[in-house]
């Protein structure tokens, strides 16, 4: 299935180490922490996205979905699947055709790896950064961040932030892989300080009659 591949690309990407010395300007630094900050001082927040795909050769593709987001926590949901994240455990869940299933792996296993949880403060390793011209994003005024991988062999060569100028929220994001594909993230009625309990970001299979479970723990 290519379109869920390219849309679990974007979410789960392994970082690389620096392989060379960073160049990090102090003003893109400066409003990445904030952005940063204001995600860690929230009881939690969620949203809906649009999310794109579009390769060198113009052609592209378009998902929709809904994201909660509690500290480490999370709920990805999507067409014929969801992804749970209880800090713990990680579930994934496909649906499709009349067919249930669910792969359960350990939180430590997937460690290195980009979540909904820790993209934003995904700057703090094997990236450089500087701040690009202001622009008008969601009919916001955004700074716009670019992040660039210190190490060739990354899987995205660049990252564009967009930053709400004010109240410092990611709005959405850009990757490019360096080949001519663009992935493109942007959130919408974000909610800020939702009360969700710990249960809404762990997998029950029981109330999933039928269900194959897959456990890789």
């Amino acid at each position: 299935m290519k379109k869920f591949a390219l849309f679990i690309s974007i979410f789960h990407f392994f970082f690389f180490a620096h392989t060379v010395e960073a160049q990090k300007q102090p003003e893109a630094k400066k409003v990445l922490d904030e952005m940063s900050q204001k995600f860690r001082s929230l009881n939690g927040f969620t949203a809906e996205f649009d999310f794109t795909f579009q390769d060198a050769s113009g052609g592209s593709e378009r998902q929709s979905g809904e994201i909660a987001v509690k500290g480490e926590q999370y709920r990805l949901k999507l067409p014929d699947q969801e992804i749970f994240n209880d800090g713990k455990t990680v579930w994934t869940y496909i649906q499709a055709d009349g067919y249930k299933e669910v792969t359960i792996n350990d939180v430590s296993q997937m460690e290195g790896e980009l979540t909904p949880s820790n993209i934003y403060r995904m700057y703090e390793s094997g990236f450089d950064y500087k701040l690009l011209k202001d622009k008008v994003y969601q009919g916001k005024n955004v700074q716009v961040v670019e992040l660039n991988a210190t190490s060739t062999s990354a899987p995205f060569e660049q990252v564009k932030l967009m930053i709400d100028k004010s109240s410092k929220d990611l709005l959405g994001w850009e990757m490019f892989d360096g080949q001519g594909g663009i992935f493109s993230y942007t959130f919408k009625n974000l909610k800020q300080n939702a009360n969700l309990p710990a249960t809404y970001f762990a997998f029950d299979a029981k109330k999933y009659p039928g269900i194959e479970v897959i456990d890789l723990r």
